[in-house]
């Protein structure tokens, strides 16, 4: 290693683009050094989960209906606190909770932004030391600067993000934003307890030999995607063959797929016709970081993912997401 070497620190980073922007306000800035310090707060538990009690059941259900970890309670209480204790922030939106929360204090009523989040996507993966992480999404609020945001500030289409990101909490533990110029990723260095810039200026590679779906529902999938799974199988040992990954975990196939290439698909299926990922919290944002590293992300055969607008905060659709050169393969194989 050379220890010349100057490391940049997220905050630096921020603070360095603010001097590149001259007419920036520094709010966007502030917002995302105030996620980065909550999901240190968090990765401290996530390191410690196997020794604390905080791994297992909380004994009760979000709104989805789905089972509430400790871990997933923790991680949602962190990220609102912090933003909460922010000024650069009027409100936030959480997989976790029924309703959007808007801030009251008059800095907050004043923020430009709101945020929406997964505090702990992957949870079912907490009690066997597998990947988890943190998703979030920034909008410029439309209800006016000084009152109260309202669920209209939340329920924009994807294309109107300003920032989008994940933090994963794996081998090591990483942040990964795009802004509408780029997609930058920092990696958390445990020694200084700082995210350092780690992989500039992020590019998904067009072209990769992974594929990623849950093929244990693949009799329940519509045919048109069944066909488009078949495309990524081999049938016999002179076909190409695509190497399949499954996680259970949208950050850490995002990530993956971000780095390698590939494809990953979360189809419409049984009783989940619509889809079981969320649009809000999940999809958007990991749509439109992956389009600003130069992929591709949608909803079905024909339609952009982020043109979709939300019905409701937790609305479900299908997504189909990644490496350009694959995406046009499986539209090609839709529109058939």
């Amino acid at each position: 290693m050379n220890h010349k070497q100057k490391v940049m620190t997220l905050d630096e980073f921020t603070i360095q683009e603010l001097r590149n922007y001259p007419g920036a306000t520094g709010q966007l800035s502030g917002l995302l050094r105030d996620i980065g310090l909550a999901a240190k707060r968090v990765n401290v538990e996530v390191n410690k989960a196997g020794i604390a009690d905080i791994l297992g059941e909380a004994g009760k259900t979000n709104v989805q209906g789905e089972s509430v970890k400790k871990l997933d309670e923790f991680a949602n209480e962190q990220f609102i606190n912090s933003l909460r204790g922010s000024i650069y922030c009027c409100g936030v939106a959480s997989e976790e909770e029924e309703h959007f929360i808007a801030f009251t204090d008059e800095y907050s009523k004043k923020s430009k932004y709101v945020v929406l989040l997964d505090p702990l996507d992957g949870s079912s993966n907490i009690d066997v030391n597998v990947s988890i992480g943190t998703i979030f999404s920034v909008y410029r609020r439309l209800s006016p600067e000084g009152e109260e945001c309202n669920l209209e500030d939340f329920l924009q289409p994807g294309t109107q993000q300003i920032a989008a990101g994940y933090i994963i909490y794996g081998s090591s533990t990483m942040m990964v934003y795009a802004t509408r110029r780029s997609v930058q990723g920092f990696t958390l260095d445990p020694s200084i307890g700082e995210f350092c810039l780690s992989h500039p200026n992020l590019k998904c590679p067009p072209e990769s030999d992974i594929f990623s779906v849950n093929v244990g529902y693949y009799h329940l999938y519509e045919e048109k995607v069944r066909h488009s799974i078949d495309h990524f199988m081999a049938k016999n040992e002179n076909d190409r063959i695509y190497r399949h990954r499954f996680v259970g975990c949208m950050v850490a196939e995002i990530h993956r797929t971000l780095i390698q290439g590939g494809i990953f698909m979360y189809p419409a299926f049984g009783k989940y016709i619509s889809g079981r990922l969320r649009l809000c919290y999940e999809c958007n944002p990991m749509s439109f970081l992956m389009e600003k590293a130069g992929g591709i992300a949608m909803a079905n055969g024909r339609q952009r993912l982020l043109e979709l607008k939300p019905a409701q905060l937790h609305q479900r659709v299908p997504i189909f997401i990644g490496s350009k050169n694959m995406m046009e393969t499986w539209k090609d194989i839709m529109n058939k």
